[in-house]
């Protein structure tokens, strides 16, 4: 008996709670006969249509924003990785050329050069 009084009120709770979320969601008959007629040319637009216009236009700009930081941030990445790697090339590079010109005294070269 327990279980068919606690099914009763679920079932009303959840009836009651799509009649509130009905009140909500849908809009009166009047508004929605008149939201999809067209308006003349001429005529000034509505707010609702100038507002939707605007989060429209927000919305584009937001993802454009985005689209155009993410190139920014992987052409960053990219380049910062090319520099990496050239100045790893340099350094190898520059290693080498000490180690094939060390005259076996420290500091290498330049410092210790024999003067004839």
């Amino acid at each position: 008996m327990a279980w068919r009084q606690l099914l009763l009120v679920t079932c009303f709770s959840a009836a009651m709670l799509l009649c509130s979320v009905k009140q909500k969601v849908f809009v009166q008959e009047s508004d929605a006969s008149n939201f999809l007629k067209k308006r003349g040319k001429r005529s000034p637009k509505s707010r609702e249509e100038v507002t939707a216009e605007n989060r429209q236009k927000l919305r584009a700009d937001e993802l454009r924003r985005e689209y155009h930081e993410e190139q920014r941030n992987e052409f960053e990445n990219f380049v910062e990785e090319q520099n990496d790697e050239q100045e790893e090339r340099n350094r190898e590079a520059i290693e080498q050329w000490r180690q094939w010109h060390y005259d076996g005294l420290y500091p290498p070269y330049l410092y210790n050069r024999h003067h004839i």
